[in-house]
């Protein structure tokens, strides 16, 4: 198979994608919450990616809490989007099943987007998926997107729990037509002779006129850049944990981009490792535990997210540090003023049209209150959050 695999299943499924399910031609993406505006001083819009982080000495139930908080809060000082990430089998992210994180967070919020930083489809039916984001649409109407992943989020023997036997070498590059078939239960466009033309997902278009969440692709590798700019789709790229690859991802999508009922042009967000603090110092702190946690997740030694004491007293060893100076050269952290001029600089340098940010810290506290004073450098709007 090609890089981008056989996309004409999936291409021809998505010809009809709009923000409403009208099937327009072509469309700007402005009416169906792709394209955000930015706000106050910032270069272009700014985003949550929310890990639900569990630090050591918490528990899920407060994480959860906090990811309450944290959606009230950027729904309040004008982010456009909150979007929550599908891991597994990680100790310090309690993110493990996207669509019920987000049916609290609709119940909590009343305009601020929200989605999948994404639902890994191959872990999925399709027709699940479907039924999960047409049941959050009925939730929200119109605040909904549908982020999708083809990596498992997880280490290989817990995909092949999630997945069942025989589909954990397949999965990935079956992407593109579980892609097709997603698409096409969320349309309810399956055409006569198909062996699932009378099955319906509900909520659904079957019901009668309905809106249906847009479609993104995520990444951190050219295969989805590729694949979102030939179906015409909104594009979210992994510059959080994967740096180096920015830039040729980001030029890959915007060459194969081809115009869709969904965009006429390119639209490309970049997710950022950033964390502001009332003092360098502590901003240093806080994000030395996210490195840590990195560390031995990469060393196959997942747990809670350290404290700042364990993280400032670890002993690590040459290659250790090696790892962790890389990885927190690509996190922007300081004081707010040098989080703004770093975001600043990115977008600058990336052409991203939106920046989407991941405080990885050990405080929930600490995540709050840097996502506060990110806006607050750049005279972001205060307004009321959503009463209960």
């Amino acid at each position: 198979m090609s890089d981008i695999g056989d996309a004409g299943d999936a291409r021809a499924a998505h010809r009809q994608q709009g923000g409403n399910g009208t099937g327009t031609e072509v469309g700007n993406g402005d009416g169906n919450g792709i394209r955000g505006a930015a706000r106050g001083r910032a270069p272009v819009p700014l985003s949550v990616l929310d890990l639900v982080s569990v630090g050591a000495g918490s528990t899920a139930h407060h994480s959860l809490r906090t990811s309450v908080a944290l959606a009230r809060l950027a729904e309040s000082r004008g982010y456009h989007r909150h979007w929550v990430a599908e891991h597994h089998s990680i100790p310090g992210v309690a993110s493990s099943s996207p669509a019920v994180i987000l049916a609290h967070l609709a119940a909590h919020t009343s305009r601020i987007r929200l989605g999948s930083g994404g639902v890994m489809l191959p872990n999925h039916a399709p027709l699940a998926v479907a039924e999960q984001f047409g049941t959050l649409e009925a939730l929200a109407p119109g605040r909904i997107d549908l982020g999708l992943g083809r990596a498992p989020g997880t280490d290989g023997r817990t995909a092949a729990a999630l997945r069942g036997p025989g589909r954990l070498d397949e999965a990935a590059e079956e992407f593109p037509r579980r892609l097709a078939e997603l698409t096409r239960f969320l349309d309810d466009d399956f055409p006569d002779g198909h062996p699932y033309a009378r099955v319906h997902a509900v909520p659904g278009p079957v019901q009668g006129a309905t809106g249906r969440p847009p479609l993104w692709l995520l990444g951190s590798s050219g295969f989805s850049a590729r694949l979102a700019g030939e179906l015409g789709l909104p594009f979210a790229y992994a510059h959080h944990f994967s740096a180096a690859g920015t830039l040729p991802a980001l030029d890959l999508y915007r060459s194969s981009f081809r115009p869709s009922a969904v965009l006429d042009a390119p639209y490309a967000v970049i997710g950022v490792s950033a964390l502001a603090a009332d003092t360098d110092g502590e901003a240093r702190a806080q994000v030395l535990t996210g490195a840590l946690s990195m560390l031995r997740l990469r060393s196959g030694r997942p747990g809670l997210i350290p404290t700042p004491e364990e993280a400032a007293a670890y002993p690590f060893s040459p290659l250790e540090r090696e790892f962790v100076d890389g990885w927190l050269a690509n996190v922007v952290h300081g004081t707010a003023d040098e989080v703004r001029a770093g975001l600043d600089e990115l977008a600058a340098r990336t052409g991203a049209d939106e920046l989407m940010l991941t405080a990885n810290a050990h405080s929930g506290a600490a995540r709050l209150r840097s996502y506060e004073l990110v806006a607050d450098a750049y005279g972001m709007p205060v307004e009321a959050p959503a009463a209960d």
